[in-house]
């Protein structure tokens, strides 16, 4: 392509429709009291709608292998922005919640072949760059989904955070001409076998999503367990019989291709701690005000867009295995000096191991992406994206329960106000053990890690 860099703007200005969904967060209080509803009724936005994108995902990646990254991609915005307006005009709680999962149908196709649209922009040799910028535009836009969100919420309400999306939708789309449109892949499109991970991938979450609720029977959560696991287990001998699969399930036969995918999982369900858990600390227990401890936060943002910027030199210098075993190694760290926190631990001993704990994040995530798209065919770069980024949602949705039973553990043994910070304490050093001890594990496979 002539323009590369343009280009990389329009990918990732259609791409930050995802990062920029952090800032319906911030209107949730908003969306309660406008519907009349109960905390436990307002979390469906968030599920129906990782629900959604998170089991399509894959498919929307293949789709994109198959018929054109670019076609795809347009048809994610049109969808994206269209869910959006529904979202911000819905005049019920049912609808809302319908348009909600027409907006994850759109970010799963648009979001899917973000990453390959990225690299074809460039030659080979500088797919790593490609990977490094698109995970900075996803940093810079997860950053700025809060702040910008907080202050139109302020100014026009929740329908705000939506609206604000459709002109970005609409731009990229009017942009996206630039990005090269290959022609469409001869190949057969396994419909069986999107429609079993589709299935499979939305009981998996969903499963995950019910685990946490008191109001949900456990039996329930474990029944859809159980079905993803079967429907996994119908998916991969269907894809073992099939010409074209969407995936090759031999691929995960390999150490080298498998533990890299376990530990993104892994440390991203470390990580998820900051955003699920890290507010209530810096607010209910250091009294920081929402503004002060929303600058905080974008500490860790920061540092992910940093390391992304600069991850394409770290890989070439050390190979990209190595940079994510650093990068894994580094978010450990500073999950434990979260641990150590407490009532009277100045801001600077927080707001650091922040910071460190986003370049580690950063790094891990350009170089994990980077072994997931080097292993698989060229043709298939819509799926290593797409399987780059479901890696990633699996590890968030797990980590909001496992993360939650962790902070309960830990604060059971303790009253009052200290019963908080027992248990913040207790997550964070779990977790960042428990994801040190899975590297460890790892490291049974030396060639995983230590080879370039």
């Amino acid at each position: 392509m002539t323009r590369p860099a343009l280009g990389l703007v329009v990918v990732g200005l259609g791409a930050s429709l995802a990062p920029l969904d952090i800032a319906v967060n911030v209107a949730l209080p908003a969306i309660t009291g406008h519907f009349g509803l109960v905390l436990g009724d307002v979390q469906w936005l968030v599920i129906c709608y990782v629900l959604v994108y998170g089991s399509l995902m894959l498919v929307c990646g293949k789709l994109g292998d198959l018929f054109g990254h670019r076609l795809i991609f347009r048809a994610g915005l049109a969808i994206s922005a269209a869910g959006c307006a529904a979202c911000a005009a819905a005049p019920d709680w049912p609808l809302l919640l319908w348009a909600r999962a027409g907006q994850g149908v759109g970010t799963a196709l648009a979001l899917s072949c973000a990453p390959a649209l990225a690299t074809s922009l460039y030659p080979e040799s500088g797919r790593t760059r490609a990977l490094g910028a698109f995970a900075a535009a996803q940093g810079i836009a997860a950053a700025a989904g809060p702040l910008i969100g907080g202050v139109l919420i302020g100014l026009w309400d929740w329908p705000a955070v939506y609206w604000m999306r459709v002109p970005v939708a609409l731009l990229a789309l009017a942009l996206s001409g630039v990005l090269p449109s290959p022609k469409p892949d001869a190949r057969p499109f396994d419909a069986l076998g999107a429609l079993l991970l589709a299935l499979s991938m939305s009981a998996l979450l969903l499963a995950l999503a019910l685990s946490q609720r008191a109001a949900v029977p456990g039996w329930m959560a474990a029944a859809l367990a159980v079905a993803a696991l079967a429907g996994v287990a119908a998916f991969i001998r269907r894809e073992n019989s099939f010409s074209e699969p969407i995936i090759r399930p031999a691929l995960f036969g390999d150490a080298a291709f498998s533990v890299p995918n376990i530990l993104n999982v892994l440390a991203n369900l470390a990580g998820f701690g900051i955003l699920l858990l890290t507010p209530y600390y810096l607010i209910d227990v250091l009294g920081l005000s929402a503004f002060t401890s929303g600058l905080v936060l974008t500490l860790t943002f920061a540092g992910g867009i940093a390391s992304a910027s600069l991850a394409a030199g770290i890989v070439r210098r050390i190979g990209q295995r190595p940079a994510a075993f650093a990068g894994i190694v580094v978010e450990s760290l500073a999950l434990l000096a979260l641990g150590r926190a407490g009532a009277d631990t100045p801001l600077l001993l927080v707001a650091l191991p922040l910071l460190v704990l986003g370049l580690g994040q950063g790094l891990l995530t350009v170089a994990y992406t980077d072994i997931v798209t080097a292993t698989l065919a060229r043709r298939d770069r819509g799926v290593a994206g797409s399987l780059a980024l479901l890696t990633r949602t699996l590890g968030i949705v797990s980590g909001a329960t496992i993360l939650t039973a962790l902070q309960a553990a830990g604060a059971a043994g303790e009253g009052g106000p200290d019963a908080f910070l027992a248990g913040y304490r207790f997550a964070f050093t779990v977790a960042a053990l428990g994801l040190l001890g899975a590297l460890a594990v790892s490291c049974l496979w030396p060639r995983v890690w230590f080879t370039r």
